[in-house]
């Protein structure tokens, strides 16, 4: 939430510069509050998981949101509880007349495939040109975020000699950046993919700004020009035990994998893993929802 103190105290401005959400009297006297509607299209095959490691990070913050569940009606998932998503989620059709502050696009277990042969390719570009005129801000999480790059700004993906697994170090390359106010020069963030989205494409963008990136985990995090448009290449979100579910899983199927990096204690899968990225991805979650909420409209069809 921002403070709000007198425009001709010194602080005022050094704060201005840094991008620390601060208000003026007048402004806070005129001021509307409302709750912010987000919506959450969850792609990912741990339904439950997903809900709750995003709901806990949405949940971090004073300000009230209201979340809808979303999902794609051309794809039955085989992974959800029977009648869980019946329940508690809306088809896109259903939400098509309704505008939303922000909409979270997670990833999704088809990254090896080309975008166009997923089953639900045609809805989720349907579902992505409909938020650019009914939501304020997107955020495009791992291949969510490829796809977000793919359709809007045609960056091909490319697959990897190996999976990036593991929780890896990254810095920001805006520390001022409101999305990354109060960030470390250096924070750990969870991956886990088999592709990147093609780097160079990236930098040749002019409407694209890398946010970060590092030699071993290539482009970590993107945005449009203003902002608004958010896509994260790894997992922010993860709980402390997903990177070792899927490690197990992978090797239960005989699927070749490596201990993921920086994660047991000397790379020891018996030892329990040590949590290096979770104030971080708090501290995200929460500066992308008062971004939001210092821009979007308070009547939301004014968009």
């Amino acid at each position: 939430m921002p403070i709000k103190i007198p425009i001709e105290l010194p602080a005022f401005n050094a704060l201005i510069e840094e991008r620390v959400f601060v208000i003026t009297n007048v402004r806070a006297v005129h001021q509307d509050i409302r709750p912010l509607k987000v919506a959450i299209l969850n792609l990912m095959p741990t339904t439950v998981a997903t809900e709750v490691q995003l709901l806990r990070l949405l949940g971090n913050s004073p300000l009230q949101v209201d979340v809808t569940l979303v999902r794609m009606g051309s794809h039955e998932s085989k992974n959800a509880p029977p009648g869980h998503l019946e329940k508690f989620y809306l088809d896109y059709t259903k939400i098509r007349d309704e505008r939303f502050d922000g909409i979270i696009i997670t990833g999704a277990p088809v990254e090896t495939l080309p975008f166009e042969e997923v089953d639900y390719w045609r809805e989720l570009t349907d579902l992505m040109e409909w938020a650019k005129n009914n939501v304020w801000s997107t955020l495009h999480i791992c291949w969510g975020a490829q796809a977000g790059l793919y359709y809007k700004y045609n960056i091909p993906k490319r697959p990897l000699t190996q999976k990036l697994f593991g929780v890896f170090p990254h810095s920001i390359n805006e520390q001022r950046a409101a999305l990354f106010r109060g960030f470390d020069d250096e924070f750990f963030a969870p991956q886990s993919r088999y592709t990147e989205s093609d780097s160079a494409a990236i930098a040749a963008e002019s409407r694209l700004k890398i946010q970060s990136e590092t030699e071993e985990t290539g482009v970590f995090i993107v945005t449009s020009l203003n902002d608004r448009e958010i896509f994260v290449t790894g997992h922010m979100e993860y709980d402390s035990f997903t990177l070792d579910m899927e490690y197990k899983r992978d090797i239960v199927k005989g699927v070749p994998i490596a201990i993921p990096k920086n994660y047991y204690p000397s790379d020891n899968p018996k030892e329990s893993p040590v949590v290096r990225w979770r104030a971080h991805a708090h501290l995200f979650f929460s500066n992308w929802l008062n971004f939001v909420y210092q821009g979007t409209p308070y009547n939301l069809k004014d968009l």
